[in-house]
């Protein structure tokens, strides 16, 4: 019994030496997690604890924050195998930055993946920021230069007072961001960007339309916009087009699927071949009076007056004068010269515009066209 009842005690010991329990945060530094996308794909998460210009016990720690709380240059803490560590840029464990994709930091690649994040923070001259693949360490008690993935450089800037140490997102692009620590009155941003993005969405597209997204046409069709209008993959991106008007149990032709495929012609310098997609496109009977005017303000913008109003005055014979086929062979017989023919359709035009844009839009090129301007 006696045995028992000593096992039973060093147990008890055992459990009260390495057991723990939930409490506050040490020095009340409280943990923060920021996430930002990069576009739809790309993300960017850090976390880190943050600590207050104000000390635990209440002390006003304004103006003794840089170089004095946090020591310029590389430091011996006294504590960790560290002789010359950096700052923890934030309080308590790591901070650590974790990115979805490979990233460029201040112009220098980073593979995708967790990292630590330290600095070197400078009186008189940029900081260092260094990316540390042990992303697990208390702080940088233990760091070890050997461990460092990338290190750049950051010129920290005069900032708003912020009382907490934050991690801001300030800058925001389809391919890249600007993150910016702030604390006090110092504000350090570093830009962050990913590299070949449209890269990124067509091989994700590639994937999804061997999935579910890939059982109807219009998802083909998007693949082939995207890609027109990024100019990349154009030679793929034909070949998804055929299949959206074409590919077996979902192939559709239409206009939506023969205007896309026109555009990868002419994204592809094909010209002839795109206009007799064109030609066919607009002559199906999916194609509305709307789809067809705006394939001729496509060729307004593009330069080709004389097709523009080839096309505007068949919109107007198909559909019989409908909106908005007058505003066409208005903004068509303008372009070329033909002031007193784009008139007659712009007042005919003001005669049916459904809202009040269109109505003072036809009613200012009524006035230009009778002093013989151009309303384009």
């Amino acid at each position: 019994m006696k045995r028992i009842t000593l096992l039973f005690c060093c147990l008890s010991i055992s459990i009260s030496i390495f057991a723990q329990l939930t409490t506050p945060p040490s020095g009340n530094n409280q943990k923060n997690v920021v996430t930002q996308y990069i576009g739809a794909l790309a993300h960017v998460t850090i976390t880190y604890n943050s600590p207050n210009v104000t000390s635990p016990t209440g002390q006003d720690r304004t103006g003794q924050i840089w170089g004095q709380l946090v020591p310029y240059g590389l430091t011996d803490q006294g504590f960790g195998t560290s002789k010359a560590a950096p700052w923890r840029a934030g309080a308590n464990e790591n901070t650590t930055f974790e990115f979805s994709h490979d990233v460029m930091i201040q112009g220098k690649s980073l593979k995708a993946g967790k990292y630590g994040f330290h600095i070197i923070v400078e009186e008189n001259k940029p900081w260092t920021l260094i990316f540390s693949n042990n992303s697990t360490a208390w702080g940088s008690f233990f760091y070890d230069p050997a461990e460092d993935a990338l290190r750049v450089e950051a010129t920290p800037e005069k900032s708003e007072f912020h009382q907490w140490l934050t991690y801001e997102f300030t800058e925001r692009q389809p391919e890249s961001c600007t993150v910016a620590l702030i604390w006090e009155n110092i504000k350090l941003p570093f830009k962050i960007e990913v590299p070949k993005m449209n890269e990124l969405y067509v091989q994700t597209m590639r994937q999804e339309l061997q999935n579910s997204p890939g059982f109807n046409y219009q998802t083909w069709v998007t693949a082939v916009n995207y890609c027109v209008q990024n100019n990349t993959n154009l030679e793929e991106a034909l070949t998804w087009a055929d299949y959206a008007i074409s590919g077996p149990f979902i192939g559709q032709e239409n206009f939506t699927t023969l205007q896309a495929k026109a555009a990868a012609l002419q994204a592809l310098n094909r010209i002839p071949e795109a206009q007799k997609i064109m030609d066919k496109a607009i002559k199906d009977p999916t194609a509305t009076a709307f789809a067809i005017h705006g394939y001729g303000r496509q060729l307004m913008a593009t330069g080709d007056k004389k097709k523009a109003v080839e096309v505007f005055e068949y919109n107007y014979q198909r559909f019989n004068g409908a909106w908005p086929t007058n505003v066409g062979l208005a903004r068509g017989y303008s372009a070329i010269g033909q002031y007193d023919k784009a008139l007659k359709h712009a007042q005919a035009g003001l005669a049916e515009a459904p809202d009040a844009v269109n109505k003072n839009f036809l009613t200012q090129a009524v006035e230009k066209l009778k002093n013989k301007q151009d309303i384009n």
